[in-house]
């Protein structure tokens, strides 16, 4: 719907970027990921879930598509593609 109303969009997965979304920002999966291999370790040692603290994701990724910017005719600036974590060419 984004895409066909021209509206640019930032989401929070990746892979929306991936697949044509302008831009994203959002926790990193492998790192939730990792997370979630401690977490289910923890437990199979016989920690008790109830008494495992609550973690947030402490790595963040910052992907810019470039053919859609150009498609909206957005031009991003060169500051904002040097803080990218990824430029989609």
């Amino acid at each position: 719907m984004a895409a066909r109303h021209a509206i640019p969009v930032i989401y929070q997965d990746r892979e929306h970027a991936e697949v044509g979304g302008l831009m994203s920002y959002g926790a990193s999966i492998g790192d939730a990921y990792r997370h979630v291999g401690v977490y289910t370790g923890r437990i199979l040692k016989g920690a008790k879930p109830a008494d495992l603290p609550v973690v947030q994701s402490t790595k963040f990724e910052f992907v810019i598509n470039l053919p859609t910017a150009r498609a909206l005719g957005i031009e991003i600036p060169p500051t904002l593609l040097a803080r990218a974590d990824e430029v989609i060419e």
